[in-house]
């Protein structure tokens, strides 16, 4: 379908009278669409269209249907229905009252050309133009991140069901693909094995049983994968996604040993890390990860929004990542699309997860950018019995290159070294000092006190993040931060945030990007109709409390 340049249409008369009687008092889209316009246009879209072919449905009108559809949760044909059916859709995208909309399917096609011309976030950029346009949203100001786990779209699976559901996914590919030889190679068994989804009460209950089942399925998967090796090129069959997948399965989960298939167990050190390790064949990106007492397969979105008192909070950036991947790997990326944007932050706001020395020297020297959160903390061991005998408690001198001890000693050793990936800095005082130290119980387990520490700069930045903490103005700014916890809790109960629509980073990404922007239509909606911002809501029992201590 290629795109065909229109002009931009003005809501035909009869729906707009139409629209003014059904809604007197005003509608969400209708408010929006006259203050906003139709936010896009055909021009923005004109790279993922070809020039030829047959005229395909008006790309900014496809834009804000797609808006529409997240910010009322609705899928592909109900939102098309809704096109058809409701006068406030057609008000927003300039159709008469007798349009029978389109073809459910167009909003999928939509969705892919966004993903193939890279153009995820165009949605939400434009939109962010049109605040900046109305003076809703500026850089320079304050703003805050955070970060939740996402449920990927596949079943949770033990390690068992896993490989039997990747050796049935290869044979039902391999049965669309070449059906005449795989009959003629399946063993009558494999249909009592695969025939069936892997489900664990169809799976031997003791753990000897379901070891010998286990290896049971790697012997069949070698089988497969030797067959394919006789009769077929490489090139052919072994290119199948459902094979690779097989291919790479088997040799995380399988040790081949006298040609005998053998489960791998986390006691031998066989296991790949979760980073690398497949959970499902159907999405290769997922991955199992733990957050404190919360685990899940899947990934994990960080969404940085703007929290100024005199403007609508909207959000300005999203980022998806697996969900074994550090907060800190995600803070350049938030950082660097910001300055691009012309949204950068003066101060930005974190927890724990964002803060580190890197992190700290980096966002000011970068990108001009105050990073505010707490410090991560010494755990070791000396710090945690606050005895005064923490690495924070050694005065350095960065002139001199020496340290003096609680006691008054002075090192005897400064070196500067490479530890994973940082400059950092070796300190060390001399047994004739330790040895005979009242207190050497209580400072080094060891004959003598060593200290490693961040290098120069890095170093400062972290004592003065943590000086910051303890001064009387950081609460009540840092306080601000908590308000992102009220947007996730809007993005998933309103608008399925935590949980893929589709299989794949990518479009898990795109998902996010146009749940932002949905969740910014509806707090302009809110902005532009001055209802109040929620405040955290407290259990009966707390205004019951509260009010007692009140009145006493």
């Amino acid at each position: 379908m290629s795109l065909q340049s229109q002009l931009m249409l003005s809501i035909p008369r009869q729906t707009v009278r139409v629209a003014r009687a059904a809604f007197p008092q005003g509608n969400r889209y209708m408010q929006l669409r006259d203050t906003l316009g139709t936010i896009y246009d055909d021009k923005l879209f004109a790279d993922l269209f070809p020039k030829r072919g047959q005229p395909a449905q008006a790309p900014w009108q496809l834009a804000l249907v797609t808006l529409m559809q997240f910010m009322e949760n609705l899928s592909d044909r109900k939102a098309a229905d809704a096109v058809r059916s409701r006068i406030d859709w057609k008000y927003v995208l300039s159709l008469e009252l007798t349009d029978a909309g389109f073809d459910f399917s167009l909003l999928s096609e939509f969705r892919q050309r966004l993903l193939a011309g890279n153009a995820e976030e165009l949605l939400l950029n434009r939109l962010l133009d049109c605040c900046q346009q109305q003076q809703w949203l500026k850089g320079q100001g304050k703003q805050r991140t955070d970060a939740t786990h996402v449920l990927a779209r596949i079943r949770a699976m033990n390690r068992l069901e896993c490989v039997i559901e990747t050796m049935r996914h290869a044979l039902n590919s391999l049965a669309l693909l070449v059906p005449d030889w795989l009959s003629s190679q399946a063993q009558p068994d494999w249909v009592g094995r695969y025939g069936h989804r892997a489900e664990d009460f169809r799976l031997p209950k003791t753990m000897e049983e379901r070891i010998k089942y286990a290896q049971q399925v790697g012997q069949d998967g070698y089988t497969l994968l030797e067959s394919l090796d006789r009769f077929y090129e490489p090139t052919l069959l072994w290119q199948l996604p459902a094979i690779d997948t097989l291919r790479r399965v088997w040799l995380q989960q399988f040790q081949l040993i006298d040609n005998q298939a053998l489960w791998r167990t986390e006691k031998d050190g066989g296991l790949p890390p979760s980073a690398r390790f497949i959970s499902s064949p159907y999405d290769l990106q997922a991955h199992y990860s733990r957050k404190n007492t919360t685990s899940w397969v899947g990934y994990k979105v960080h969404l940085t929004e703007t929290c100024e008192d005199d403007k609508p909070h909207l959000i300005t950036q999203v980022v998806t990542t697996s969900g074994t991947s550090s907060d800190l790997l995600a803070l350049p990326v938030i950082h660097q699309a910001l300055q691009d944007k012309g949204l950068r932050p003066a101060i930005h706001l974190v927890d724990t997860g964002y803060v580190d020395a890197t992190s700290l020297v980096e966002s000011q020297e970068q990108f001009k950018i105050d990073l505010v959160g707490p410090a991560r903390m010494d755990v070791k061991w000396q710090a945690q019995a606050g005895e005064g005998f923490a690495a924070a408690d050694f005065k350095l001198n960065w002139t001199t290159k020496q340290a003096t001890c609680p006691q008054g000693q002075l090192s005897k050793s400064w070196s500067e070294t490479m530890e994973k990936g940082h400059h950092r800095v070796v300190i060390k005082f001399s047994q004739k000092q330790c040895m005979p130290c009242a207190f050497r119980s209580k400072c080094t387990q060891g004959k003598r006190r060593t200290i490693h520490q961040r290098s120069g700069e890095y170093y400062q930045a972290l004592v003065k993040a943590r000086e910051r903490e303890r001064s009387g103005s950081y609460q009540e700014m840092y306080n601000r931060r908590a308000g992102i916890e009220g947007t996730f809790s809007q993005g998933v109960r309103a608008f399925g945030l935590r949980r893929s629509r589709y299989i794949g980073l990518t479009k898990t990404h795109l998902q996010h990007v146009l749940t932002a922007a949905a969740i910014n239509l509806c707090r302009l909606d809110d902005w532009l109709n001055e209802r109040p911002r929620t405040t955290t809501r407290q259990s009966t029992f707390v205004q019951l409390m509260v009010k007692k201590t009140a009145v006493s």
